[in-house]
């Protein structure tokens, strides 16, 4: 499946400002997908289910893997800008931050299910990063965890774009001005 020109990822490690970006894109009317692992930690927890990060890796992964094949096929039926909060390929950057094995149908669509070859990374920020009910992780694994995404897409031949640290408004600013005329070169990172 060729490349989804209008459907960007925003990816990262944790508490680095993602959802809020995305928050403040969507204020503007730009489609955003929600990030799956959120919402199906607050679904698990309210339901009392056990597919949950921390006692079912696997379990959650394929909840996951379900929600972003979802929010895919829903972008593919806009004809403009689509951001994610995160992609199928962080699915397997989930497991594999896990250490644990990757099924060949995660990997298959992660190959299969392609964005836009440019994914916009949000490099970690300390000094924003805080943790709650659903963020238990530390701030090394929020690096480990950008490290792991960064990684990744450059294995999958994706073009990896650092978000700014900078606030919310001038991300937006930066987003947008790469979205629309791909001049992004001072931040590319492959």
């Amino acid at each position: 499946m060729p490349d989804n020109h209008n459907l960007y990822i925003v990816s990262g490690g944790p508490g680095s400002g993602k959802t809020s970006l995305l928050a403040a894109l969507a204020k503007q009317g730009i489609a955003c997908m929600p990030e799956a692992g959120r919402s199906i930690i607050q679904d698990q927890l309210a339901i009392g289910g056990s597919a949950l990060p921390w006692s079912n890796p696997a379990a959650f992964a394929d909840l996951m893997l379900c929600w972003d094949l979802r929010s895919y096929r829903e972008a593919q039926l806009l004809q403009h800008p689509v951001l994610f909060d995160r992609g199928i390929p962080d699915v397997m950057g989930f497991l594999l931050l896990n250490k644990l094995p990757v099924p060949p149908h995660i990997e298959n669509a992660a190959h299969t299910f392609r964005y836009n070859h440019r994914v916009f990374l949000a490099p970690p920020w300390p000094d924003i990063y805080t943790q709650d009910a659903e963020r238990k992780q530390s701030p090394e694994e929020a690096m480990a965890t950008f490290n792991t995404m960064q990684a990744l897409y450059t294995k999958l031949n994706y073009e990896t774009i650092l978000l700014p640290l900078a606030p919310v408004a001038d991300r937006v600013q930066f987003l947008l001005h790469s979205i629309r005329t791909g001049d992004d070169k001072c931040a590319k990172t492959t």
